[in-house]
């Protein structure tokens, strides 16, 4: 019972293989190594291809003929050459629509996200229009192309180099990313050099300086009586009173450059900045 269990598909497995072959067949279909009869069509439409991908020119094309005349055939034997130049394979995203699966609007829509990899980047927006929800697919994918674009900038490129060589953790590399990309705000949508150099900055500051930073003469004062302490006692726990006689004698040898402070101020001091637990 549990063999025939394993073997037989459940039903979401069984839609989505039979959807991959619907696919195959209707949308991949195997090509002839050259379309025959049709070679000044096949030129013309090359060519016209070619100049869209490459110099970006606006160009529409509508192939019309009879049932069987070789339509798609054509068609898919001159993407194929297409997709096989270099010059050609950087300017290009193909979509396949097939007019017995995409019956409408909205399910060519889906199946347009789907096939560039954009259904994180949609959610769940409602669009009002066929053309609203492409003009934001379009915007999406020119945003995509920034990470790209900043991963070929030297900078960057030395950036993760040290990263890597400093740890090959990946934890690492997502502490450097993380703190990029909080960078991120309405007004600068995407990511850039200056965010990475920032990222990289923070995580190679000394974490025992970023928490001195901005602390008064006072507070520097008693972290200094606090680290004597414990390293007199080697660990063992001390209290206030402890931490404010060695604070004394501290401002006795310095007494001609530190104001004195009053065992109030200090206690409020010690308190207020939590110092006195860090060292407890």
């Amino acid at each position: 019972m549990s063999k025939r269990r394993s073997a037989a598909l459940t039903g979401a497995q069984g839609v989505s293989l039979a959807q991959k072959l619907l696919r195959e067949r209707l949308c991949h279909q195997k090509l002839p190594d050259q379309p025959v009869g049709l070679d000044s069509q096949y030129k013309h439409l090359l060519e016209l291809l070619r100049r869209t991908a490459v110099h970006g020119e606006s160009n529409s094309v509508l192939i019309v003929g009879p049932r069987g005349s070789g339509k798609t055939m054509l068609l898919g034997c001159v993407l194929r050459e297409l997709m096989s130049l270099r010059e050609a394979q950087k300017n290009v995203l193909l979509v396949e629509l097939n007019g017995l699966l995409q019956t409408d609007d909205k399910i060519a829509l889906k199946e347009i996200t789907r096939q560039l990899h954009l259904e994180n980047v949609v959610g769940d927006k409602v669009f009002g229009s066929f053309a609203e929800n492409l003009a934001f697919l379009l915007e999406a994918l020119k945003k995509g192309e920034a990470p790209s674009k900043l991963c070929e900038d030297k900078t960057v490129e030395e950036i993760l180099r040290r990263n890597f060589n400093g740890s090959k953790d990946f934890r690492s590399l997502h502490s450097l990313l993380f703190l990029a990309v909080s960078r991120v705000s309405v007004s600068t949508s995407t990511l850039r050099e200056a965010d990475l150099i920032e990222a990289c900055r923070l995580i190679s500051a000394d974490s025992k300086a970023n928490v001195l930073h901005g602390l008064s003469i006072l507070e520097l004062c008693l972290i200094i009586a606090m680290k004597h302490l414990n390293d007199t006692y080697d660990g063992e726990p001390f209290n206030f009173q402890m931490v404010h006689n060695e604070f004394k004698k501290f401002i006795q040898r310095k007494s001609h450059s530190i104001h004195k402070f009053e065992k109030p101020v200090v206690m409020k001091v010690s308190w207020s900045r939590s110092l006195f637990h860090a060292f407890s």
